[in-house]
Formats: structure tokens, sequence, C-alpha cells
């Protein structure tokens, strides 16, 4: 049967939207498109900007691995908002599953980047320059001029002229490259990336960071226990903490007396014994703010510092049953001067537990309104102000509490005391014991870290910068000098120069210009070719 034109107009019609129709892809399709995406130079800059965009959440919120008590303030401040940013991870940004796969991806990208990449550039390095091209006159840059010189002559000037160069010599032409030191710096800049991110990720995995205060005269024991705030990286052992152990044996603090930097630290000195090991020798170092100990591969940093009233509490029965020094936290109220709360937990009484909140004036004066403040961080002529309670301090519930904290929910306030001096005593109403004031102490707050990846970093940036600098200043370039007989009764030797830049920079053009000038010269025995 012959089809009809209609037909024929419909089964081409189908072929062709059959045609038309991409065929499906394998798995392995698939996952080779997803690769070659991933490892370009375009994919690892969008990676490396999200990351960047990343991490603005984790220096805008607070963030658990450095401050637990910011982050409850959070909570108190915008309850409703809170739990919605935690489900986010963005209290914990840098812990979160997002960040990772971002830092993982980016990773990945730049290894696939930079792998293929030096394969090329080591067959670069091992190849000769390329052939002259036929026309020279297409390149950038060019010139032409005659000489007298043999051909043979002309190419060993060329050669000598292109010194410096990687040379390739052939029958009538002289091809030479150089600059490929930009290349090289290229790829170790994106090396060093890759470098820097295995040392971030190490440190992250095998270090560790720690808070505690320490007051005068207290030591310090490099395990978990002694930590006010404790965080190790996924692959920490706690109970392979470095071995060191130090005391604070001094402090002293100086601060501005006048002008509008009154009150703020000048100098913050720490005077520590330490051993880097249960049975090493004592020895002795000044603790500043921007010089810290390093011991074992760790650091101690020193923060800030603050006082430590001490306080000595009778019970009903007039036992001593507290004495001791006891961390004010500087108010936030304080401006600086060191206005500090704190609560005193009296457990073991002879009958209901006690509970004091204070505050601590190291230079008491009246504002104002007449409400007691300090107008100076330096103590002079301290005072405290205590609220006493009475009841369950709530310690026996199984519940952690913090120290600086006191739970009041099971404790009736029995009374307010008026400022008390060093050696006053409070006689508690109903006969429920005495507290006084012996005294003070200074105390510093600060920080153990130990990062494994820190100098692997440090190389790796240093690095970094010094290979961007290569690639900033060198300018890679080509130039071939191509030389024949001239079809003429003299038969002078023509020479050509050509001239070919990866970067658009007038100064390689005068560089080609000045390749011309030298090999002209020399082959006319000017005198200035032999200066």
């Amino acid at each position: 049967m012959t089809p009809t034109p209609s037909s024929s107009r419909s089964s081409a019609a189908t072929e062709a939207t059959a045609s038309s129709v991409p065929p499906k892809l394998s798995p392995r399709a698939w996952l080779r498109w997803a690769w070659n995406h991933l490892t370009t130079m375009r994919t690892a800059l969008v990676l490396l900007f999200l990351l960047a965009l990343a991490a603005i959440p984790g220096s805008a919120l607070p963030q658990r691995t450095v401050s637990v008590e910011q982050v409850d303030d959070f909570y108190v401040d915008y309850p409703e908002l809170a739990p919605w940013l935690d489900q986010l991870y963005l209290f914990d940004v840098y812990s979160s599953p997002w960040f990772a796969a971002i830092y993982l991806l980016l990773f990945t990208s730049l290894v696939g980047c930079v792998i293929p990449r030096m394969r090329t550039h080591l067959r670069a390095l091992r190849s000769p320059p390329p052939a002259a091209p036929r026309h020279f006159e297409r390149l950038p840059y060019s010139a032409r001029f005659t000489t007298t010189a043999s051909p043979d002559t002309v190419l060993a000037e060329a050669r000598r002229t292109l010194r410096g160069h990687r040379v390739r010599t052939s029958t009538d032409h002289v091809a030479g490259e150089r600059g490929y030191l930009r290349e090289t710096g290229n790829l170790l800049f994106h090396a060093s990336l890759v470098g820097l991110l295995v040392a971030l990720a190490a440190g992250s995995l095998l270090g560790y960071r720690g808070n505690m205060l320490v007051v005068e005269g207290d030591g310090f024991a490099n395990a978990v226990p002694s930590y006010d705030a404790f965080h190790p990286g996924a692959a920490v052992d706690s109970a392979d903490l470095e071995p060191f152990t130090f005391w604070l044996e001094d402090f002293e603090a100086s601060f501005v007396e006048d002008g509008q930097l009154r009150g703020q630290a000048e100098n913050y000195t720490a005077e520590l014994r330490y051993r880097e090991t249960p049975d090493g020798p004592e020895q002795y170092h000044d603790l500043e703010v921007n010089h810290p100990l390093s011991v074992q591969g760790a650091q101690v940093y020193l923060l800030g510092h603050g006082y430590a009233p001490e306080f000595t509490v009778t019970d009903a029965t007039g036992e001593v049953v507290f004495d001791q020094a006891v961390p004010f936290l500087p108010s936030p109220e304080a401006e600086d001067m060191i206005a500090s709360e704190g609560v005193v937990k009296v457990p073991d009484t002879s009958e209901e537990q006690l509970g004091f909140r204070g505050v601590f004036l190291p230079s008491p004066t009246e504002n104002a309104a007449g409400e007691l403040i300090s107008d100076f961080p330096a103590p002079r002529d301290p005072i405290v102000t205590l609220d006493a309670y009475q009841g369950d301090l709530g310690l026996d519930s199984g519940e952690s509490q913090s120290v600086y904290q006191l739970q009041t929910e099971f404790m009736e306030e029995i009374g307010t005391t008026t400022a008390l001096g060093v050696g006053d005593t409070w006689e508690l109403p109903d006969g429920a014991g005495t507290i006084t004031f012996t005294g003070y102490s200074e105390y510093i707050s600060m920080e153990v870290t130990s990062d494994p990846g820190r100098v692997p970093a440090l190389v790796a940036s240093s690095v970094a910068v010094a290979a961007l600098l290569l690639t900033l200043l060198v300018r890679p370039r080509r130039c071939w000098i191509r030389v024949h007989r001239a079809d003429t009764a003299d038969a002078e030797t023509v020479v050509e120069v050509g001239g070919l830049s990866k970067t658009d920079h007038a100064e390689v053009t005068a560089d080609f210009h000045a390749v011309t000038t030298r090999l002209r010269n020399r082959l006319r025995g000017d005198s200035r070719a032999s200066q």
C-alpha cells in the first residue's frame, strides 16, 4: 500500500520528535556529569562564597562552643525566636550538618580542580615551547627587520637574547617561553587552600578548648572536672589530656587613673608556677594577655580578671559551716568598673540550708539616684551587699546547677544586709546564723586551647600568600624569532619577532620590544649590546 502524503508527513514528524528527545542518562553518566561540574573552578569559588556566608551567623549569634551562658541569655531575651534558630543549628554553626556539607564539598571541589591541573602543568614543564606560528602579524606583538648576518648567526644570537627562557631551537626559528611560576603559584595557592581546610578539620577533630577561673593562690590540673566549660573535638579522648598543672602565685592589674580612658586596664600580669608532667621540674611563667603559656602543645591564655570575696558563715549553733573565697562575675551593667555579682551556697547547716546573692563593689560610691555603684575597677575600700535565703538549695535534686546561680524555688528570702566592709558581720534574722565579709582575693579567667592544626594552618596560609604574590607578579609569555633569506639581490637575512602574552599588560609588550631591540643591536655589532 502506498502511503498518502499526510501519513508520510505524520511519520516524518514522529521521527523528528523522537530524534529530538535526548537519551536517558545512566546513573554512571549522571555521576560523571555531577563530578565534572563539581570540580570546576567556578563551582569552587561559589562554594567558597557560600562558606563565607555560612560563617556569618557564627559571628552574629552566640555560639555554645564559645559561651553557653550567652546562648541561655538569648533564650531569655527571645523566647519565641531562639528555638527556631536552634533547630537550624544557628547556635552551633561550625558543627552543623549544613556547614559540614559545604566544607566537604569545597574540599572535594578543590582537590578535583588541583590534581588534574597539576598533571597538566607538569606535562607543560617537561614539554618544549610550541613551534612558531605561521603568521606573526596576527600575534599581539610582531616586529620585522633585516640584517647582513647569516641565519645561523641570527639563531645563535637569538638563543643568547632569550637567555632565561625555556628555549626550543629549530632550523628556521627559536622559540622561548617563560613565566611558568605564575601557574605554579596558582596551583600552590589552591593546594594551600586544601591544606588549610585539612588543618582546620584536624584542629576541630583532634583539638579541644576549655575555660576556667583560678583564684589567686589556687592551682589547676588539666583534667575535664577542673574546667568550668570544656569543648573537646570529636576524636578527643578526655583521658588523654596533657598532664600539666599550674598554680596562680600572684596577680597584678593596673588601670588608667585619669582622662577619658579612666578605669580601662593597662596591664594584667599573672605569675604562674607550673609543671609539664606530675614529676617534672617546676618552672615559672609571667602570663599576660598577649603572652600565653605554651606547654605540651597546649596554650594557656589570660582572658580577664575579677574578684572573689571571702566569707565566713556560721549556722544557728554558732559552728563555722563555710569559710572560703567565692568568685563573683562582673555585672554586664558595670561599665568595666568590675561591680560583680555572685552567690554563696551553704548546704552543711544544722537546720535549713542557707543561700546568699551578693554584689561586690571594689570602689563604692553613690550615683545621682543614691544607688551604690563602683566608680573604679581597682579595690578601694570594697564592700558587699547580700540578700539571704533559707530553705532547700536543690543540690540533691539530681539536676546540674551553675555555681554562679542560686535557685530559690524552694527557699524563702529572710533579709537584706546593708553594705558590709571588710571585717563586718551580719547577724541573720531569726537566729539563722551569721555571715562575715573577711576579705577578698583576685582571680583570673583563662582559656586552654590545644589545636594540632595550628602550625599546619599557619604554614598553609603563608604558602598561600607567597603563591598569590607569584600569581600576581609573574607574567607568562612566549616569544618566537624566525629567520629566512630575503628574495633580493643582496640576499639579506629577514628576522621576524613575535610575542604572545597570557596577560594583557603593557610591560609585557615593552619586554618583547626590548628583546627585538637587543637582538638587532647585537647583530649590528652595536657597542651597547655588550654592556
